[in-house]
């Protein structure tokens, strides 16, 4: 394949990646479903000489391109979110009650559970099948878009316009936005747990060290980290003294690309999550001037980048399944990744947000039916792919290559499941709520 062929074949993807979200709008057709499709016709031309899509090979690479597109996604869901977070208010915090029941039950018991598929089914050692729990559990930000809330509303959209459609801050797609922009960061402490148990030895003294500094520390210094940048950006940006500073009177969007880098970097510098800092820097950032059309144009920039960098991990997944990647999976591979989908995380997500559940006819309220939509839509995806990768990189781990398999099998088996079932399942809902959809 040439040099040329390869600049024509980019462009028409990318072609095709503009045009899918209009196209895929009103049938069960997602375009991660097509992009995965269409990269697994590309893989069966041949590659450059010298080009290997082997995981294990690229572990750096994969881990970089799979950690910058998650950052670009979780910078985006939090810029989306339209509910205020007033850590004063009780009142505040009883509005994201789905989210902390997915975050603090659904999230350990998926973790739970799947660890316990890996160690009974697939035969892994206990540290491998934690590693396994770990790396599948978070729901994901970049591949969730349908079921995720949409642009965020500023003052210049018409909050009573007939045509909303995912604008509406519904609590189904809200709790699952929340989950995806904030389960990322707060399964690392689970993956580094996988890695201490890897390395050997580890003694009480470890898992003190583990829940102070991996559990306690690191989510304290991501989140305030995130809520300095956040609040320093956001006041340089709407209310700087000099008018030349004040980037949202002259609508440069760039801004949101540079809180994400600045967040990022300076939480990890520090050694705190940088996942949970970039999304804790969009929402405080989005508080700044919550109305401001300024906050549309930065998550515009944002979003399209995202779907630039979805576009090459789909892409490459596609390839590399043509070229190998599910070699190594068998049965066992394929029985975890469908209970996953199928019942450990519906399960998990409809126990979480039932015991001692919340009035529905509340913000952050659902009824049964909101629930199982919840519960089901936990979509696996990129983040998956990062975690894995970066645990690789930082120990040796016994079963790697059935690792890969297995999880790009359950990230194929999410892309196809939730893409089918996602446009329909939503548009029923809407209709009962009696919410026009686009």
């Amino acid at each position: 394949m040439t040099g040329a062929a390869v600049y024509l074949l980019l462009g028409l993807c990318l072609l095709v990646a503009i045009v899918l979200p209009q196209v895929t709008r009103r049938i069960a057709l997602s375009p991660p479903m097509v992009l995965v499709a269409l990269g697994m016709l590309i893989g069966l031309l041949p590659l450059p000489e010298g080009v290997s899509l082997d995981p294990e090979a690229n572990r750096t690479l994969v881990t970089h391109v799979t950690e910058f597109t998650v950052l670009v996604s979780l910078m985006g869901v939090g810029l989306a979110i339209d509910r205020t977070l007033d850590l004063r208010s009780w009142r505040s915090w009883r509005t994201w009650s789905p989210v902390w029941r997915l975050l603090g039950v659904t999230m350990p018991l998926t973790i739970l559970g799947v660890a316990l598929l890996g160690w009974w089914v697939a035969g892994l050692a206990p540290a491998v099948a934690l590693l396994l729990g770990a790396v599948l559990a978070p729901t994901d930000p970049v591949l969730a878009s349908d079921v995720q809330v949409g642009e965020p509303l500023t003052e210049d959209i018409d909050h009573d316009e007939e045509d909303r459609g995912p604008l509406e801050d519904d609590d189904i797609r809200f709790s699952l936005t929340a989950e995806a922009g904030l389960n990322d960061g707060l399964a690392f402490p689970f993956v580094h747990l996988a890695l201490l148990l890897l390395a050997g030895g580890f003694t009480l003294l470890d898992a003190g060290e583990w829940v102070g500094w991996y559990v306690l520390g690191k989510i304290v210094l991501g989140v305030g980290v995130g809520l300095a940048a956040g609040w320093l950006l956001g006041r340089q940006a709407f209310r700087a003294r000099t008018d030349s500073l004040r980037l949202a009177e002259h609508g440069e969007p760039l801004l949101a690309l540079a809180a994400l880098l600045t967040a990022y970097g300076a939480a990890e510098l520090v050694g705190g999550y940088g996942f949970l800092a970039i999304f804790a820097c969009a929402m405080r950032l989005r508080a700044s001037e919550r109305d401001h059309s300024y906050q549309r144009a930065m998550h515009g920039v944002v979003e399209r980048l995202e779907r630039l960098m979805t576009l090459m991990v789909l892409l490459a997944l596609g390839m590399a399944m043509t070229h190998g990647l599910l070699e190594h999976l068998d049965w066992r591979g394929v029985v975890v990744a469908l209970a996953l989908v199928l019942v450990v995380r519906p399960l998990a997500g409809y126990a979480g947000l039932s015991v001692l559940a919340r009035d529905p006819e509340r913000d952050g309220g659902l009824d049964p039916g909101e629930r199982v939509a919840v519960a089901f839509f936990g979509v696996r995806g990129v983040g998956s792919l990062f975690y894995l990768a970066y645990a690789t990189s930082h120990e040796h781990v016994p079963d790697e290559s059935w690792l890969w398999s297995t999880v790009a099998f359950t990230v194929i088996v999410s892309v196809l499941l939730h893409g089918v079932t996602a446009t329909p399942a939503m548009a029923r809902l809407d209709a009962r709520r009696g919410t026009p959809v686009s």
